[in-house]
């Protein structure tokens, strides 16, 4: 083993190479644990441990300061100087950079940034996997298959820079989705669930669920397309919700090209976006959602910039009581715009004070409703309008005066998430929820079902 194998021995000795004006290193040691699953039994497992290393030089120059950012796998000691003296040469081989700041500095050092990484193993699922097996033999006897994936992963993120910086953070990420199909696959329901730990994951109940769904489904009603009142459960909110987070960048909306930009010049920042007392929020200590409480930033980019590496956090409304309070904007976006600095988060919230389930909100329908279970292939259409397009997935159903009657064909939508704020009749009660779309990239969401009074199904799909 190489004599400077540790984390924090590979920043340390990063920092030290360095022959630049400012360098910034962060190292993620990643570990992840899975089980895969198909028509009731399991199918593979695995474990798998890795390191990433990212150094970000900085040079000062005559016309301002330029940064080169380089990223290498699998980096022992011996990589070190190599990488360094390449995102070095990127840097002095670059023009003055945009988003140039001093670094950070002055953050005390975490406590643990000596320590060894946190790991995942596939102990994770020491009380998940024998529920998973009785769901296994539940589904059987019910005429049931299920598929799917349960994945845990575990980052441990030392971050240090020529300031003095030295943090550190740990941060667990679970994911599990889960299908059931008839045995002639003409029915299927999806269901996901996010989690730190799966001690908070019920396989039992999520079958039951999804054992109801695939009844609902034994009678099919083709339905045209049109615009009609629609339940969207905390899933589907989540993935319209977080392109929304995505598009909210504040130097965008002051140059004019989204749909938070004020027509005839500014923000809309101020404006009530909903009638309803919604709030859209993110923090670092949101509970059961925790994540980096300092930004972390591999490279730069329009929410996000490298020289704001190590910048402490704290909770942020985005859109408060209805009305649009901040806009994602780093350190180099503000001196811009004037506006205060607001870095993006990992972790997204909408609260609404509904206290209703989405079975509640089911039940106290009157008329005629559709109720979703996700969305998928999401694209957007137009940045001015946020108008976004994509498909109905795993299961829609018809409601009729408080009850499920129904499974009805897919439909393609086209909706702006915005825009549905300003509709939004009601809001359900706040739930951690897995985003299906966007589960891969954003994964921490808690979220309310939304009743739509029109949302627009604009044609019908042959999406399963």
């Amino acid at each position: 083993m190489s004599r400077v194998s540790k984390p924090y021995e590979i920043v340390e000795r990063a920092l030290e190479l360095s022959t630049t004006d400012g360098l910034v290193v962060i190292a993620d040691e990643h570990s992840s644990a899975n089980l895969r699953w198909a028509g009731n039994a399991l199918t593979t497992n695995g474990v798998t441990r890795g390191r990433t290393l990212t150094v970000i030089a900085t040079v000062d120059g005559g016309q301002g300061t330029a940064s080169g950012v380089v990223s290498r796998s699998a980096v022992t000691a011996d990589d070190l100087e190599p990488l360094v003296r390449a995102a070095e040469a990127t840097a002095r081989g670059a023009g003055p950079a945009e988003d140039a700041q001093p670094l950070v500095s002055g953050v005390p050092s975490s406590p643990d940034f000596t320590d060894a990484p946190a790991e995942t193993g596939s102990e994770v699922f020491a009380d998940f996997a024998p529920a998973l097996g009785d769901a296994f033999a539940r589904a059987r006897s019910g005429g049931r298959e299920l598929y799917g994936f349960a994945n845990h992963e575990l980052t441990s993120t030392y971050l240090g820079t020529s300031t003095g910086l030295r943090l550190r953070h740990d941060q667990p990420t679970g994911t599990l989705e889960l299908n059931a199909k008839s045995p002639d696959r003409t029915r299927s329901a999806w269901a996901g669930r996010s989690t730190r730990d799966f001690k908070d994951v019920d396989p039992a109940a999520l079958d039951a669920e999804l054992a109801q769904r695939l009844r609902w489904a034994e009678r099919r009603i083709d339905l045209p397309a049109g615009r009609y009142e629609t339940l969207l459960p905390p899933t589907a909110v989540a993935d319209l919700l977080i392109y929304q987070l995505w598009s909210s960048t504040a130097r965008d909306a002051v140059e004019g090209r989204t749909v938070f930009s004020r027509p005839g010049g500014g923000t809309r920042l101020g404006e009530t976006l909903a009638p309803l007392p919604l709030t859209l929020r993110s923090g670092p200590h949101a509970p059961g959602l925790e994540s980096a409480p300092f930004v972390i930033a591999h490279s730069s980019g329009d929410s996000g910039s490298v020289f704001d590496n190590g910048l402490p956090l704290a909770p942020t409304d985005w859109v408060r009581d209805g009305k649009l309070e901040r806009l994602t904007t780093t350190r180099h976006t503000a001196a811009l715009t004037g506006l205060p600095v607001a870095p993006a988060i990992d972790n997204l919230v909408l609260d609404g004070g509904g206290e209703r389930s989405l079975e509640e909100m089911v039940a106290a329908t009157s008329g005629r409703a559709l109720l979703l279970t996700c969305l998928w292939y999401i694209r957007e259409v137009d940045p001015a309008t946020l108008l976004l397009t994509g498909l109905t997935r795993d299961g829609v159903y018809l409601v009729e005066d408080g009850e499920v009657v129904g499974e009805v064909n897919n439909f393609r939508f086209n909706e702006s998430p915005v825009d549905l704020l300003s509709r939004a009749s009601e809001a359900g009660r706040t739930e951690k929820t897995l985003p299906r779309e966007w589960g891969d990239w954003f994964t921490r969401a808690a979220m309310p079902a939304l009743r739509i009074p029109d949302f627009n199904m604009s044609s019908v799909s042959q999406g399963v």
